[in-house]
């Protein structure tokens, strides 16, 4: 597989994974049984643009601010690796946030807690500044990155739309189950992020 091929599968799983299109699933399921057809349609169009906006921002501002503030290349990844590895575990031993129940009264729905902390949450943010960091990756690569994530923001609106369907098919704890295998792929990518920092060389795949 091309180095361009590597790239993009990973930039995909871990947005995928960070983003986690199925979970989010449920949670709409959940917070706009009440509404009409034609409100959860604009209520999901509206969480996967105030997302996109948030993340979007994220890969053009984070890098620098946290070079502004003094933040070492090295720091920010193994931390990331961190916040991306306990981000796993907690999609793996079941999400602490699915529970973020409703709105406050006056609240827009699309906002809290659907754009912020559900798709676009600081695992998200994380990731895709990783991903784009300027001192690693050329502009091009950094492009192809915010490509996947739109991809991804935009396959996460169309799951959205069908979350009813979705979830009858496999179920809530299919989706569960989806969810908790995406955290297992999630912490291995972090681990090999942190291990990478680190320079540990040696860690490759054993020969058989």
């Amino acid at each position: 597989m091309s180095p361009l091929l590597i790239k993009i599968s990973k930039d995909f799983a871990t947005i995928w994974t960070t983003i986690d299109p199925i979970g989010n699933v449920a949670i709409f399921a959940g917070l706009t049984a009440s509404l009409t057809r034609a409100e959860r349609r604009r209520t999901a169009l509206r969480a996967s643009l105030y997302a996109a906006v948030i993340l979007v921002v994220a890969v053009v501002a984070g890098q620098i601010i946290l070079d502004a503030i003094g933040i070492h290349l090295r720091s920010l990844k193994v931390a990331g690796g961190i916040i991306l590895f306990l981000f796993g575990l907690q999609m793996l031993f079941g999400r602490l946030d699915a529970k973020a129940g409703a709105p406050e009264p006056g609240r827009d729905l699309a906002v809290f807690p659907l754009a912020v902390p559900s798709i676009a949450g600081p695992g998200a943010m994380m990731a895709v500044i990783l991903l784009t960091d300027n001192d690693v990756y050329t502009v091009a690569e950094q492009a192809q990155t915010g490509v996947v994530l739109l991809v991804v923001l935009l396959l996460t609106y169309i799951l959205l739309l069908f979350s009813d369907a979705i979830l009858r098919i496999i179920g809530r704890q299919g989706a569960a189950i989806l969810v908790r295998v995406m955290g297992i792929i999630l912490a291995s990518l972090a681990v090999e992020i942190v291990l990478t920092t680190l320079g540990v060389a040696s860690w490759a795949p054993v020969s058989r």
